[in-house]
């Protein structure tokens, strides 16, 4: 583990978009919240919710990063090269989404608390506390889920498209759905409206789906995604 994990790391910091990447988690994550402070004024009934508007622009670049983690490897045939010097697959696929999980933990922790700081939040207060920091965690886990896509598909537009449909179409189409029960389930399944209760500090009784629970939807996500992806990377031929 040990040596997939240094190779992971070599990998990863040796491609230059790596830092690009990450860096733009960070200033888009911020500027969308800033704008969303501007734009509110203050008025909002949640604002904690609302300085950390930016993470639902920041997790799609999260997706890109964790998504060409692998689907880079196999458009290039690297990933050839990787199983014969490493050839436990679930080993190397452990090592990557430690990987790429650290890398994007630093860049959505800066980003998150940056945002935090930006629009005033006293981290102090249990509730604030808890979407800051379950933030955080939300971005982590859309990028081992991407990761986990990335994996299974071996093809690096089909599971940008995939995550990113499975992130913004739940709430899509729970907008224009007109019953009120399918509507709370859209919302309960989806990865993005349920990990992103977690944000909510105000009239937390009236989610749909508790803050912590709908971050756990997400992370099952994630692990059925990670799950679907050792298995093909175990069965099939790189």
């Amino acid at each position: 583990m040990r040596l997939a994990l240094h190779v992971e790391w070599t990998k990863l910091r040796t491609v230059r978009g790596t830092g690009w990447l990450l860096l733009a988690v960070v200033v888009l994550t911020v500027g969308l919240s800033v704008l969303a402070d501007a734009a509110d004024g203050g008025t909002a009934r949640d604002s904690a919710k609302v300085a950390l508007t930016g993470v639902q622009v920041g997790q799609a670049v999260v997706a890109v990063l964790a998504v060409l983690a692998m689907g880079g490897e196999y458009a290039s045939g690297m990933i050839k090269v990787t199983l014969t010097a490493l050839p436990r697959r679930v080993t190397v696929l452990v090592a990557k989404a430690t990987v790429v999980g650290g890398l994007v933990l630093v860049a959505a922790a800066a980003a998150v608390f940056a945002c935090a700081a930006a629009g005033g939040l006293s981290l102090t207060s249990g509730p604030v506390l808890r979407a800051t920091a379950g933030s955080v965690l939300y971005l982590v886990l859309v990028g081992l889920l991407s990761l986990g896509v990335a994996t299974t598909v071996r093809d690096t537009a089909a599971a940008i498209g995939i995550v990113l449909g499975l992130l913004y179409v739940f709430p899509i189409v729970a907008s224009v759905v007109g019953d009120p029960d399918w509507y709370r389930h859209l919302q309960q399944i989806g990865p993005m409206t349920a990990g992103l209760a977690i944000q909510v500090t105000v009239g937390v009784d009236t989610l749909p789906i508790a803050p912590w629970a709908g971050l756990g939807v997400l992370a099952a996500w994630a692990a059925a995604a990670l799950g679907a992806g050792g298995l093909a990377l175990h069965l099939r031929d790189a």
